[in-house]
């Protein structure tokens, strides 16, 4: 069975457009891999986490019961759908891993690689 989105792409020879602002996948360039019997798949290539340390931290937050990630980002960076800017600044590839303990610190950030004071 084929794909209906892959279909598409390919009778219409779309460039995916870029990923909007605020995305965590923005910037992150699309690849195309040919199958044996010509068929074109085309795919988000890997995002890499970066480093905890590339972060300037502006405040922490203590996990409490009933956090959710989208709450906090929108609670600290105006934004549910930046709760993935959580995820990168705390090192962490499962999301959920970061509220699943009570007083856990949470490592408010400004954007990865902007300049800023000395961590809080």
């Amino acid at each position: 069975m084929t794909d209906p989105v892959q279909a598409f792409l390919q009778a219409a020879s779309l460039e995916l457009a870029a990923f909007p602002p605020g995305s965590r996948y923005q910037g992150i360039p699309i690849g195309r891999w040919t199958a044996a019997d010509g068929r074109t798949v085309v795919f988000v290539r890997r995002r890499t986490v970066p480093p905890p340390d590339r972060f300037v931290t502006l405040r922490l937050h203590t996990v409490v019961e009933g956090d959710r990630l989208d709450n906090l980002a929108a609670t600290h960076l105006g934004d549910p759908q930046q709760y993935w800017r959580l995820c990168d600044a705390n090192g962490a590839m499962r999301p959920d891993e970061l509220i699943d303990t009570i007083g856990r610190a949470l490592r408010i950030t400004l954007p990865e690689g902007m300049p800023g004071a000395t961590d809080a």
